[in-house]
């Protein structure tokens, strides 16, 4: 018998003081919450050893995704990472200070900007890609492959019915 988790432990002090009320639900989203933020952790750790912050990690990534020569629009990027476009612009400039992205103007549009990855931001994203992959496999270690491969299929199968046009939010 396995010893109850911090999780089943809060789960039996909510059934002891609200049995009327069903708090299974609590198992997955509570283990999901207390798993994020222990990979979160782990997973930050990569980016900071290598300058950079979450966000500007996945604008890196955002532009390193789309192939040579690396350059999005700053609308398309905020479409790339899912944030607004006020948030990428504090993380474009971050990054042009440090020498890992330049903005120039946008020939097709003469009030728009492209964002270009510098060749030094193209190394130190890969650097930093490379380790975040071996730290993501070794976060993943404990699982067996079968193991992986049906959370994969759960998660993503959650996911597409969250997002669904209409599904409850």
């Amino acid at each position: 018998m396995t010893t109850p988790d911090h999780v089943a432990r809060i789960l039996g002090q909510w059934q002891r003081e609200r049995p009327d009320l069903d708090v299974s639900p609590a198992a997955v989203i509570g283990r999901l919450h207390r798993l994020g933020d222990r990979l979160r952790v782990d997973i930050i750790e990569v980016y900071r050893r290598h300058g950079l912050t979450e966000g500007e990690f996945d604008v890196l990534a955002a532009l390193r995704r789309q192939g040579s020569p690396y350059e999005l629009a700053p609308g398309e990027l905020a479409q790339h990472t899912m944030v607004t476009t006020g948030a990428i612009s504090k993380r474009l400039d971050r990054l042009e200070e440090a020498g890992l992205v330049v903005r120039r103007g946008n020939a097709a549009d003469g009030r728009g900007r492209i964002v270009r990855m510098t060749e030094a931001g193209q190394r130190v994203f890969d650097q930093a890609f490379t380790e975040h992959m071996q730290n993501e496999r070794r976060l993943i270690a404990p699982l067996t492959s079968d193991e992986r491969a049906e959370l994969e299929r759960l998660l993503t199968a959650w996911l597409n019915r969250l997002e669904q046009p209409g599904s409850a939010q």
